[in-house]
């Protein structure tokens, strides 16, 4: 079962990313994001709030788009990104499955 808020640590463990990153990016990209805080501020996470996460760390990691390119793009079209992050994570999964079958030989 999913959860309803995720850490900071926890993001950035889905991520692969620093916590500094997360909360940064957290900052910087606040309007496309719903970010919750708790009894003591800490920041709480949704599952919604990680894929934009994602799309986040595509195009700063992968496209090395500049934030505020990347906030331009988020916000003309984030259709195309989200597409673009989720065929990615789908034919990692599937390189994955590939490499266990290979080994499994």
């Amino acid at each position: 079962m999913e959860k309803l808020y995720y850490s900071i640590g926890e993001v950035a463990g889905i991520l692969d990313e620093r916590a500094s990153a997360v909360r940064y990016w957290s900052d910087y990209f606040e309007k496309f994001l719903k970010l919750g805080r708790n009894a003591k501020g800490n920041r709480k996470y949704t599952a919604e709030d990680i894929e934009t996460l994602k799309q986040i760390k595509f195009l700063m990691r992968e496209q090395g788009t500049t934030l505020e390119g990347a906030q331009k793009r988020l916000a003309e079209d984030r259709k195309a990104v989200e597409s673009r992050v989720k065929a990615l994570s789908t034919l990692k999964e599937i390189r994955e499955q590939l490499e266990e079958i290979r080994k499994s030989l």
